[in-house]
């Protein structure tokens, strides 16, 4: 059984007319609250009203900024303008704190070095010394673990 798969999910769908949902909404909100201006306040307030609430209907279903909507816009400069900002024009530079009483730090043991640090990588890296890659150990019963 072979099933269809989706190809454009990202693209809204045209279901009134040639507009998207969204389009719609927007420019029926508006058309209807320029009408309602219109209908029920003197002409030239009115007008006042009718194309500010045109240009931000037209904005909010047809304009993209940097290919996004135009709502995501209003809403950054809407929560910009209400939410907290902090201004820091000058940092005081932080003087650093002093302890009174100086720290000992007790020795217990110290590290244990070897007489040859090489010989310690070695070891550590899991190579014998013994051994010669080409030929193999040099006196296989003189090989110790430890």
């Amino acid at each position: 059984m072979r099933f269809q798969t989706p190809q454009f999910i990202d693209i809204e769908d045209k279901i009134i007319g040639p507009f998207t949902i969204k389009q719609f909404v927007y420019l029926a909100g508006g058309g209807g609250l320029a009408f309602a201006a219109y209908r029920f306040l003197p002409l030239f307030l009115a007008v006042i009203i009718i194309i500010p609430v045109a240009g931000l209907s037209l904005s909010l279903a047809f304009y993209k900024v940097n290919g996004k909507p135009f709502i995501t816009l209003l809403e950054s400069i809407i929560k910009f303008g209400i939410g907290k900002r902090l201004y820091i024009w000058k940092r005081s530079p932080k003087s650093p704190v002093v302890s009174k009483t100086p720290e000992a730090v007790p020795v217990t043991s110290l590290p244990h070095l070897s007489q040859s640090k090489l010989k310690d990588m070695m070891w550590s890296l899991g190579v014998k010394e013994n051994e010669n890659p080409v030929t193999g150990p040099k006196n296989p019963s003189n090989i110790s673990l430890q």
